[in-house]
């Protein structure tokens, strides 16, 4: 076999095969004879049709199928040879394909890209500072005993947090506008649903009053035809409600999986599952910085081939997510192209930092996260028996605390400040590139 390796791009590779021809022959034959066996022709007995009849009708077929194993082979053999490390599956053009003469294709690949790794002090990360204090308790608790509220009607002006029933009809320059018109419309005054201004001007209205409120929309607003513009709604107040919120007892905290018995109690689990989802975002919004700045400082052309596989994967889980009632293939793959190319920089970043220091997994990490997410189940014994018994699960939270030590090893070498954070702030999704 004759292989001959060239390079058309940093991670692409073009190799040509040859295979000699009585090894091709000897394969064809070989199958042949092996049809031959069990073939069925009018005129013939099973098993007694001539090689030249068989040849003739069968051997174009069977060669296409020999040829098609004889390059996959030739490939597995000829990338071992070579020692090249393949990111995607080949294209395969067939050069010389005469019968007797020796085989040549082509094989067209992508490799692993050689990876280096850009200077980490020039990565610059604002670290969030922050803690749960009473009043972010206390917002907490409001709004969970609003998801629980019932209503009850009033006669009084509004007030914020009222929850108001309204028909309304919006005009720019006196002309209704597509989607500014509505009909039993409930939304809760001061909970931001509509554009700014809107449900400030409702507040101290009351039932079956007419207004009239103006309006802009705003310059980012994600319909381009209202952005920036000036706008009236003339809006009819159905009804006004108050929310009667429930009591802070047993039967309330038990709507939440909280075994409590007093107030205190209750706002004691409260804090600990805040204080959770506030080292959650911190850890969150310091990683989101790290992965923007290795991706900043490192040069790296990822194959398509990995980056196509990643977006078959977004497609599925996309369609999970809503129900799994459409075929994925129908998605657009170039909605997904440039986050699934952020995924496989991220990951490929993560393996050389990885190798680059030296970074193994921190056993007593893993046994703290598991200890962590074991705290909020109700047998938390039984959740850490449950990973330390189930290898792939524990592997998986092997791998997250295996990103976490590269994170810290990015922050031991780049640009660190800190900044005081507003709980609420703190534990928002961070935004890519921000």
């Amino acid at each position: 076999m004759q292989v001959s390796l060239e390079s058309t791009s940093n991670i692409e590779r073009r190799m040509t095969i040859g295979v000699p021809a009585e090894e091709v022959e000897q394969q064809v034959d070989e199958r042949l004879r092996e049809a031959a066996k069990q073939v069925r022709l009018n005129g013939f007995r099973p098993g007694k049709v001539p090689m030249k009849v068989v040849r003739k009708r069968f051997g174009q077929g069977v060669r296409q199928e020999v040829l098609g194993e004889v390059m996959r082979n030739a490939w597995m053999e000829a990338i071992q040879e070579q020692d090249v490390q393949p990111a995607s599956q080949p294209r395969f053009e067939p050069q010389t394909v005469e019968e007797g003469k020796d085989f040549e294709f082509v094989a067209v690949f992508e490799v692993m890209p050689e990876i280096q790794v850009g200077d980490l002090s020039q990565i610059s990360v604002e670290k969030p500072w922050s803690e749960v204090q009473d009043k972010d308790i206390n917002k907490m608790i409001d709004n969970l005993r609003r998801q629980q509220a019932t209503y009850k009607e009033v006669k009084r002006k509004a007030k914020k947090k009222d929850v108001m029933t309204i028909d309304f009809t919006g005009t720019i320059d006196g002309e209704e506008f597509e989607g500014g018109s509505g009909e039993d419309q409930q939304l809760t005054l001061g909970d931001g649903q509509m554009i700014a201004g809107f449900e400030d001007q409702l507040v101290g209205a009351k039932t079956g009053e007419e207004h009239t409120l103006d309006v802009t929309f705003p310059e980012d607003y994600q319909n381009e035809e209202l952005a920036g513009k000036q706008a009236q709604f003339q809006v009819t107040v159905k009804k006004v409600e108050e929310p009667q919120l429930p009591t802070l007892d047993k039967e309330f905290f038990e709507q939440f999986g909280v075994e409590a018995e007093t107030e205190e109690e209750f706002r004691e689990e409260v804090r600990k599952n805040m204080e959770r989802e506030l080292k959650n975002g911190i850890q969150n919004r310091i990683k989101q910085q790290v992965i923007d700045g290795l991706l900043e400082v490192t040069e790296l052309e990822v194959p398509q081939g990995m980056v196509d596989q990643e977006i078959e994967r977004m497609k599925q889980e996309a369609v999970q997510q809503f129900g799994g009632q459409m075929d994925p293939s129908q998605l657009p793959s170039e909605l997904f192209q440039d986050q699934a190319q952020r995924r496989i920089k991220t990951g490929l970043l993560f393996q050389q930092l990885v190798q680059d220091a030296n970074l193994e997994v921190d056993s007593e990490r893993v046994d703290e996260k598991i200890r962590e997410i074991a705290s909020t189940y109700q047998d938390p014994d039984e959740v850490v028996e449950y990973y330390n018994n189930n290898q792939e699960e524990k592997q998986q939270i092997e791998s997250s605390v295996l990103e976490d030590q590269v994170v810290d090893h990015v922050l031991e070498n780049a640009k660190v400040k800190q900044k005081k954070y507003k709980y609420e702030d703190a534990v928002k999704p961070p935004q890519q590139g921000a």
